[in-house]
């Protein structure tokens, strides 16, 4: 594939950041996708369309190439936006994030696909939590395929609780502020108890991985390192 803009050159207005990408406007139907580190989109590119093939609501991807993914422009807010503005809403987006997972989780993992977990043969997405949930106005879709694996459901369940509980979330208003704790509970309860795996089993190793993404920061992994400590000993049905 050709890339639709030069590395190292803003092909567009700035629409959104990440903690890893950029996101640049091309046109009304596309966006770029651009990771500020080196990284090959090649197999983010790859699991994106062996996923919109099986029916699974990602953007259709354009182009891939070096750090540069050339996606399908989706208008709407991500889910986390939503929450800020509508906490009330927490409840039904736990459900909805749950659906997500199940549905993710049916699909067969391409061969290609590396596994943390060791066993297990679903794709997993390993970062899907509201912030990588957009709403548009035909429903749900789901980006930021980067950390794609294949393994069991259960540890792909089991890293979004995780990220969910100790994330920081920049530059909440301080209405959400105030209200944040007992959003954050309402959603991820809701998320847990209406996903299919179980997570148990895969906390510890679950909290190990996110501890050593690029993307986690000090004070989430100290918060990671609590849980494990916390969860040793407990029966692996038990929930954090």
């Amino acid at each position: 594939m050709t890339s639709a803009a030069s590395p190292g050159r803003s092909p567009g207005r700035l629409i959104g950041s990440g903690r890893a990408a950029d996101v640049y406007e091309l046109d009304a139907h596309r966006v770029l996708r651009r990771y500020r580190d080196p990284f090959d989109v090649g197999a983010e590119a790859a699991v994106m369309m062996h996923l919109r093939a099986a029916g699974y609501p990602v953007p259709e991807v354009f182009d891939a190439e070096g750090s540069d993914l050339v996606l399908a422009r989706l208008h709407g807010s991500d889910m986390l936006a939503d929450l800020t503005r509508k906490p009330w809403m927490a409840a039904r987006h736990g459900r909805t994030l749950a659906r997500l997972h199940d549905q993710l989780h049916e699909i067969e993992a391409p061969p290609q696909l590396h596994r943390p977990f060791g066993d297990g043969d679903r794709v997993l997405h390993l970062d899907l939590h509201p912030g990588n949930v957009m709403l548009t106005a035909d429903g749900p879709v789901v980006i930021d395929w980067s950390n794609a694996a294949a393994g069991p459901p259960g540890a792909d369940v089991a890293i979004a609780a995780l990220i969910m509980r100790v994330s920081e979330v920049d530059a909440l208003p301080l209405p959400v502020r105030t209200v944040a704790g007992i959003v954050r509970s309402r959603l991820v309860r809701r998320f847990e108890t209406s996903a299919s795996a179980d997570i148990g089993p895969y906390l510890a190793d679950a909290a190990r991985l996110r501890i050593g993404d690029r993307n986690t920061r000090p004070a989430e992994a100290d918060r990671l390192r609590r849980l494990i400590d916390d969860h040793r000993g407990r029966p692996s049905a038990d929930r954090l």
